[in-house]
């Protein structure tokens, strides 16, 4: 049984060493969890082990004697537990207006850094970012020429379907749902449901963009250092035109340490909010950053702009420049002319018969090491056909065994998170392949089967290498087929394939707004 009133000197110690909780408010804050656990009084004399709590570098400890408690006591319903858990850690985590007040003192007085890494301290401290959860994480590098690909198996993140996502595009708003969706402002504090997760202990800091009001917080599912995200105020529709480099610019003014991007407007190439305008970015340097420039190219009326074909996968110009304004210009003319370009020779159709748009751009911005203004702009383009129904330049159905959701932005810059059930697979494939399991095709043809759906890369590994009878060799080759289809997912979201035909077809596209 846990001791209610030694958990809440806990609770109250461990405030006091991670968040920031006033001495003047000790007393208050103890109060309130009394109250919330059904207690009439304190401890007088808590025998607590502080030296231990002050080590604590997550919360997970603490978190889970709550829930315990709860249960025990009966004080939510079963099944609440987390909720009510996370509801305590929102009371000990500081207001959302001493959360500003102080991230506006640090970046005026120590800098964007230290203002960021406050907020992004607090938030793993208060259990919001589950950082346990995502070390468990499985990832590695795979270098590929002079490129390379991070790939992570992500144990925390639901894979999602495309065609669910697409239906949120023309889904009518449901006006009575609070909040509206997971993006959404009014999430701050929200105690949760068993269908709504609980934001008791969300914190998010108010910035303007492009005289806009956004807020910014940090992801629960953090795919990377301080990986943040941007949100409107308002619920509406994810777009993407030359506004969308301004918001961004304005957001590494704020935090200049940041990459920000957004993910493309349109099913399909883009991520899986699109009922509102939302932004992604952090402290990491993302692969396709370290890429370096193919071609370069001029636009005669923006001398001081350099122009460049990034050496990527998929279909990346690089456009920078000192002058804020300049780039931003340039970056809205290509944006503005791809979402209507169509190049049917290269199964590229900007606007079809029916008025339907299928081009956008992934944009991302950051500054370089030279502190240039710099945005990246991969041309995306969400036809179908009937060879490809689920996407011309999306992951073509060889591929689906490994990744089939959509190539958001943080994908098509070279950062892959691959869905959590591939932990398993790919450790029973394994074993097919070290003959621990032996190897059936025919089973392999139900669709109940646990391998169905790897039916085919294991039939091709079976075939390429028989009976492998190191365990090590075995894991280097199902790792080996995985990095070789994330190259290749890429390459199948590139709008102008690095061939003869493709390069011809780029350069006609860019020649149309005279780049050249």
């Amino acid at each position: 049984m846990v001791n209610g009133k030694l958990l809440v000197e806990k609770l109250v110690v461990y405030a006091k060493n991670f968040l920031y909780l006033h001495e003047l408010d000790e007393v208050y804050t103890r109060n309130l969890l009394l109250g919330e656990f059904g207690l009439i009084s304190a401890d007088p004399n808590p025998q607590i082990n502080e030296e231990k709590i002050a080590k604590m570098e997550v919360p997970d400890e603490l978190f889970e004697e709550v829930m315990q408690y709860a249960a025990e006591n009966k004080l939510c319903e079963e099944g609440y537990e987390e909720i009510f858990a996370t509801y305590i850690f929102g009371i000990i985590t500081p207001k959302p207006s001493e959360i500003n007040n102080t991230m506006t003192y640090l970046r005026e007085k120590m800098g964007a850094k230290a203002a960021c890494e406050y907020l992004y301290n607090i938030s793993i401290k208060n259990n919001y970012i589950r950082k346990t959860a995502i070390d468990k994480n499985v990832g590695w590098e795979y270098k590929d020429g002079d490129r390379v690909l991070e790939i992570t198996i992500n144990l925390s993140k639901p894979e999602k379907d495309n065609k669910d996502i697409a239906k949120l595009v023309g889904a009518p708003k449901d006006t009575t749902k609070y909040p509206l969706c997971l993006l959404c402002r009014q999430n701050e504090g929200y105690k949760g449901t068993l269908t709504h997760p609980a934001r008791t202990n969300l914190r998010i800091f108010s910035v303007e963009l492009n005289g806009e009001k956004w807020f910014m917080q940090y992801s629960p599912y953090a795919y990377f250092y301080q990986h943040c995200i941007l949100l409107s105020n308002n619920h509406v529709p994810m777009k993407m035109d030359k506004e969308t480099v301004d918001k961004l610019f304005d957001f590494i003014e704020i935090a200049p340490h940041y990459f920000a991007g957004s993910n493309s407007d349109l099913p399909i190439v883009g991520g899986s909010i699109l009922n509102h305008e939302h932004y992604q970015g952090g402290l990491h340097e993302m692969p396709m950053h370290k890429a370096k420039i193919a071609t370069y190219f001029k636009h005669a009326d923006y001398p001081d702009v350099e122009i460049g074909l990034v050496n990527w996968y998929n279909t990346a110009i690089r456009i920078s420049g000192y002058n804020r304004n300049t780039v931003s210009e340039l970056a809205g003319i290509v944006i503005d002319n791809w979402k209507k370009y169509t190049d049917e020779s290269v199964d590229i159709v900007g606007i079809d018969a029916n008025g339907v748009r299928h081009n956008t751009c992934t944009t991302i911005v950051r500054f370089l090491s030279d502190n240039r203004y710099s945005v990246d702009l991969i041309l995306r383009c969400n036809c179908t056909n009937e060879q490809y129904p689920d996407g011309i330049f999306h992951a073509h159905p060889e591929y689906h065994n490994i990744k089939k959701e959509g190539i958001g932005l943080i994908e098509a810059m070279g950062l892959y998170i691959l869905p959590a059930r591939l932990k398993r697979q790919l450790s029973e494939i394994q074993d097919v392949l070290l003959n621990k399991t032996p190897y059936d095709k025919e089973a392999l043809e139900n669709p109940e089967h646990s391998l169905h759906v790897h039916r085919f890369m294991i039939a091709e590994l079976v075939e390429k290498y028989g009976v492998i009878k190191d365990e090590r060799k075995a894991a280097d080759v199902v790792t080996a087929y995985v990095n070789d289809v994330c190259v290749k997912i890429l390459k199948n979201t590139a709008v102008f394939k690095q061939d003869e035909k493709g390069v011809k077809a780029l350069r006609k596209f860019l020649g149309s707004i005279n780049i050249k």
